[in-house]
């Protein structure tokens, strides 16, 4: 309706989240196209664990299990942390990461919508402190040496049988080769994504197009209402503006602001993670500085910290920080003169 007075459909909680799962597969097909199969082994291992855990816990605590499997809710958290993970790892790191999520960062603090940080970042900060070395391998693409498809799926069940498959990250090899360069030179940013296959044509070799999958599946979640353009929009500002910054400073030791805005789990936490409802900020205001917040934070930890990317630690930094964001973002009350003397 356009003239007053309106009615507002119910939106539903299983409508939101199946609308979620439809902005991933443009993503998730890509990457499966570009990197093999392995990622859809691993969805399918977290969300088959994410749906029976969640099933268990829900019939533990007396609550109707159907209309919350059925929300989807699970299987959305199940699907990110799937993403976040090396697509080639263990099977039991996907179980293990899942499993602490649904319990530990949801059922615990009392179930869907009670939960103040992401489930599926905290999944990815125990592992990558837990299991660091399984957690920071990531496959090369098919079209340059990557695994074939039987033997990822080998690799996953049976990773004894494989010697070597993988290596780390454009974003962690970028800086550890920095790092081990001091005082050379000639071992410039421009030099070292020059010279090394595993960067493409602005990020990861490969990596950049299933970055802008996620790009185009979070554009069609603001188009459909999902989320608000204000966190993706902050979180981008929020990196690209420090990345632009050092890069300025000296552009032979940082990459370019498009480097770090297509490497890396920044469109995907942008669109996709940061933007949880439960855990984010709710005020127009505050989503912008949780965002911002976020994005800044998640680059100072993937250029000078010792992890390979920083949005899992960001995400929760912020999500810690989300009650006093939201206290003092408060909008006005119609009715309520602000400082500036308007209401």
């Amino acid at each position: 309706m356009t003239q007053s007075p309106y009615l507002v459909q119910p939106v539903s909680v299983t409508k939101i989240m199946l609308k979620v799962l439809l902005a991933l597969v443009p993503g998730i097909a890509i990457y499966a196209w570009l990197f093999g199969p392995g990622i859809l082994v691993q969805i399918s291992l977290a969300t088959i664990t994410a749906v029976i855990t969640e099933a268990a816990f829900l019939r533990l605590r007396q609550r109707p299990i159907t209309p919350a499997l059925f929300d989807l809710s699970a299987v959305v958290t199940a699907w990110l942390i799937a993403l976040s993970f090396p697509p080639l790892g263990p099977w039991w790191l996907i179980v293990v990461g899942t499993l602490f999520a649904i319990v530990v960062a949801k059922h615990l603090y009392g179930g869907l919508g009670q939960n103040p940080f992401n489930p599926a970042m905290v999944a990815y900060a125990l592992c990558i402190v837990s299991f660091p070395a399984l957690m920071s391998q990531w496959p090369h693409p098919l079209s340059h040496g990557g695994l074939p498809p039987l033997d990822q799926i080998t690799a996953i069940f049976m990773p004894q049988r494989i010697d070597a498959w993988a290596g780390a990250t454009p974003l962690d090899h970028l800086k550890t080769t920095l790092r081990l360069a001091t005082g050379n030179d000639t071992l410039t940013v421009q030099n070292i994504l020059k010279d090394h296959t595993i960067y493409g044509i602005g990020g990861g070799n490969g990596w950049e197009w299933v970055t802008l999958a996620w790009l185009i599946g979070g554009l069609w979640l603001i188009q459909q209402k999902v989320i608000s353009w204000h966190i993706p929009t902050g979180l981008i500002a929020g990196m690209g503006t420090l990345a632009l910054l050092a890069w300025a400073i000296d552009p032979t030791h940082y990459a370019n602001p498009i480097f770090h805005i297509l490497g890396g789990a920044t469109l995907l936490g942008a669109f996709f993670i940061a933007t949880d409802p439960v855990s984010g900020a709710t005020t127009p205001r505050g989503k912008i500085i949780f965002a911002v917040a976020i994005g800044a934070l998640a680059y100072l930890i993937r250029v000078f910290g010792a992890f390979p990317d920083g949005i899992a630690f960001a995400v929760l930094i912020l999500n810690m920080c989300v009650p006093l964001i939201d206290m003092y973002t408060q909008p006005p009350i119609f009715g309520e003169k602000t400082k500036g003397g308007r209401s």
